[in-house]
């Protein structure tokens, strides 16, 4: 093993409830087992899930660290026994099981993916938790391809911003849904052929006269509520309905008998539970379709604000305000 503290800055969950229960403190410094790297900090991502989590509503698997955080970029400090890719020194992001919010973090070596050329480490903390996601919803789960339509809520979100531009790079149609004008027009910067406005505007009808009567064929869902029976009516014949998370509610009446009619596939998953073998997969996959178009400048972390560790609970307000577009980063 390297030199390395035997302590470092983290960020703690206190007790759960709103942005300032997150406290900062002072953990050992962990160390990687079989398999796994330790990766020292440079930036960490924040994403909704991390919200969940301080509010004691997204459980954190057995063995996982207990501080927020599912993704951060920085250098390899220590690695495991039988860990052969990777060395002292490299620059990687990563998929966490938990323990972002700190200056060390540790992951299987398999969920670590090299940064991408020409990246800044921030940047490259804001890829792996929404690419991630992206991928195995809109693309593993429901085959999204080129060609196809694509109706993606929250387009100014972490997720969106990431969905349109992976999307449109791969020839898809995308069409968005905004609460603003302001974060219209950045989703179609990004990539969007339109940006409807959910305050003014009823985004199935939108729908459907953006296709010709027909529908979208994918919908990326991350609302549910009242959204779900509006997306089954967005839906072309065959179209597939993706949910990622239910800011609006999980529950709603559904009339399967349009479901069966029209044959709509209706699934969605979440990622944290997922199995260490299924991720490894999934990063390898992201590396080989993904990580080009990164490269190439056609998929680009669109960064929001960036706040020292120390100022997580910050970050978090804002990120609940849905007042950003794009990405919010801790930096160490």
């Amino acid at each position: 093993m390297p030199d390395l503290p035997d302590t470092m800055r983290v960020v703690e969950i206190s007790e759960f409830g709103g942005p300032e229960v997150l406290k900062p403190g002072t953990r050992p410094v962990p160390t990687p087992g079989a398999g796994e790297i330790l990766i020292k900090v440079a930036a960490s991502g924040v994403n909704r899930p991390d919200a969940l989590q301080r509010m004691g509503n997204y459980p954190v698997p057995p063995g996982a660290s207990d501080l927020p955080g599912l993704e951060a970029a920085g250098t390899v400090a220590a690695v495991g026994e039988g860990v052969g890719r990777w060395k002292v020194g490299d620059k990687v992001c990563a998929l966490l099981p938990g323990g972002g919010y700190a200056e060390y973090a540790v992951t299987p070596a398999d969920h670590a993916l090299p940064v991408p050329e020409g990246l800044s480490m921030e940047a490259a903390a804001c890829l792996p938790e929404t690419v991630f996601t992206v991928w195995i919803n809109a693309f593993r789960r429901v085959g999204l391809k080129g060609g196809e339509t694509f109706l993606v809520h929250g387009g100014s979100s972490g997720i969106g911003s990431t969905a349109i531009q992976l999307a449109a790079a791969r020839g898809v149609r995308v069409f968005t849904t905004v609460g603003n004008a302001e974060k219209a027009e950045f989703c179609r910067g990004l990539g969007a052929e339109a940006a409807i406005n959910y305050r003014e505007q009823d985004f199935v009808e939108e729908v459907k006269a953006l296709t010709d009567g027909r529908g979208v064929d994918v919908i990326l869902d991350m609302v549910g509520g009242d959204y779900i029976n509006r997306d089954i009516k967005a839906l072309a014949d065959d179209g597939r309905l993706s949910f990622i998370a239910f800011l609006g509610g999980p529950k709603a009446e559904v009339n399967f008998a349009q479901v069966m009619i029209r044959r709509l596939t209706i699934t969605g998953s979440t990622l944290r539970p997922r199995s260490i073998a299924f991720k490894a997969e999934t990063a390898r996959e992201i590396e080989a379709e993904v990580w080009p178009l990164v490269e190439a400048g056609r998929l680009a972390p669109v960064i929001h604000a960036r706040f020292p560790l120390e100022e997580a609970a910050k970050a978090h307000a804002l990120m609940e305000s849905s007042a950003h577009m794009g990405k919010i980063v801790l930096t160490l």
